[in-house]
C-alpha cells in the first residue's frame, strides 16, 4: 500500500497558522455556550433581557470569525446594490453556494449594524455539531427539517419573539435549503421542465414555502419594514462560482491577493409593504426574484471572465 502524501513545510505552517488563529476563538465560542446556558432558565421571566444579552455574545463570536476572515487571512469582499438602512429589522433571502457564505451577509450586517441580531434559519441536524449547534438553539436560531409542517412549532417560537415582543432581527434564510451543486443544477432544471417553472441561470429553483410562511407572520409586525434579498458570487482565477472550504477561510493567509479569490455580495432592498398579499402572489414574488439573481450573476460571470482575460493570467 502506497504511503500517504506528506505534507510540504508551506502547508504544514499554514496548518499551524490556522490552529493559532481558531483555538482562542473556539475557546471562547465554548465559553459563550456556557453562558448561554446559564442564562436559559431566566429566559422565561426575562426574555428581553435574555435575547439582548445573547446578542450581545453572539456579536463577540461572529465580529472575531468575521476578523479572521478579512483582516487576518485577507479576503477582500466587494459589494454592490442597495445600501441597507442602519438598525432596520428585515427578512434575508440569500442564494447558498458553500460554507463561506455567512461572510459576505455578516459583512452587510456588521455595516448596518445588525450583527448581533442575525437569526439564520438552520438545519436541525447542526444541533449536534460540537461547539454550534447548542449555541445556535440557545440564541433562539430556528431550527427547521425543511418539512413545513413538522417545523410550525419551532417557527411559532421564533416568530412570536419578533411580532410580540418587536425584538430587531435579520431572520436569514438560504432559500434554495442546500448548496449549489453541478448536480443538484441539473437535478433543477429537470425539475423545471417537468414542471414548466422558470430555471435561473447558476442557480437552484427556490424553496417557497418558508418564503412565504415568514412574511405572512413577520408582515404583521410594525418594525420589520424590508425583504433583502442577497446574492453570492465566487470565482478563483477563472473558475467560476468556486469558494474556499472551510478549513482555508481560517487558515490560509492573503486568500484574495495570493490565492485569486473573488468575494462578492449583492444587495437589493424591498419594502414589504410592497410584496403581494396572498401565498400564491409571494411564492411567485420570489421565483421572480430568483431569476434576476441568475441574469444578475451570469453578467458577474461575464464581468470577471473578461477581466480575467484581459488580465493575461
Amino acid at each position: 500500500m502506497a504511503d500517504p502524501p506528506s505534507l510540504s513545510a508551506t502547508e504544514l505552517l499554514r496548518h499551524l497558522r490556522g490552529l493559532g488563529l481558531v483555538a482562542p476563538w473556539l475557546f471562547w465560542l465554548m465559553a459563550g455556550e456556557v453562558l448561554l446556558s446559564l442564562m436559559l432558565p431566566f429566559k422565561i421571566l426575562l426574555p428581553d433581557l435574555i435575547y439582548n444579552l445573547s446578542s450581545r455574545l453572539a456579536y463577540t463570536a461572529w465580529r472575531w470569525i468575521q476578523y479572521m476572515f478579512e483582516n487576518q487571512n485577507g479576503a477582500i469582499i466587494t459589494t454592490s446594490g442597495d445600501t441597507l438602512p442602519q438598525g432596520e429589522s428585515a427578512i434575508v433571502v440569500c442564494n447558498h453556494v458553500a460554507w463561506c457564505d455567512f461572510y459576505m451577509i455578516q459583512m452587510l450586517a456588521i455595516r448596518a449594524g445588525m450583527l448581533s441580531r442575525c437569526r439564520w434559519f438552520s438545519k436541525i441536524e447542526l444541533r449536534m455539531v460540537p461547539f454550534l449547534g447548542w449555541g445556535l438553539w440557545a440564541m433562539g436560531m430556528p431550527m427547521v427539517t425543511r418539512n413545513w409542517v413538522k417545523d410550525q412549532a419551532e417557527l411559532e417560537r421564533v416568530f412570536k419573539g419578533i411580532t410580540k415582543r418587536k425584538w430587531p432581527t435579520w431572520l436569514v434564510a438560504f432559500s434554495e435549503a442546500t448548496r449549489f451543486t453541478p448536480e443538484k443544477y441539473e437535478q433543477s432544471v429537470k425539475y423545471c421542465e417537468k414542471h414548466n417553472k422558470p430555471q435561473p441561470l447558476h442557480l437552484l429553483y427556490p424553496r417557497v414555502k418558508g418564503f412565504v410562511s415568514t412574511v405572512q407572520h413577520l408582515r404583521k409586525s410594525p418594525h420589520v419594514k424590508a425583504v433583502y434579498d442577497m446574492t453570492i458570487a465566487y470565482q478563483k482565477g477563472k473558475q467560476w462560482h468556486l469558494a474556499p472550504n472551510i478549513w482555508e477561510t481560517l487558515s490560509c493567509a492573503r486568500l484574495t491577493e495570493e490565492r485569486g479569490y473573488k468575494f462578492h455580495v449583492h444587495a437589493r432592498r424591498y419594502e414589504l409593504k410592497d410584496l403581494p398579499g396572498d401565498d400564491e402572489g409571494l411564492a411567485q414574488w420570489l421565483v421572480e426574484r430568483w431569476v434576476e439573481k441568475g441574469e444578475w450573476l451570469e453578467g458577474k460571470r461575464r464581468e470577471w471572465a473578461n477581466a480575467h482575460a484581459g488580465s493575461g493570467k
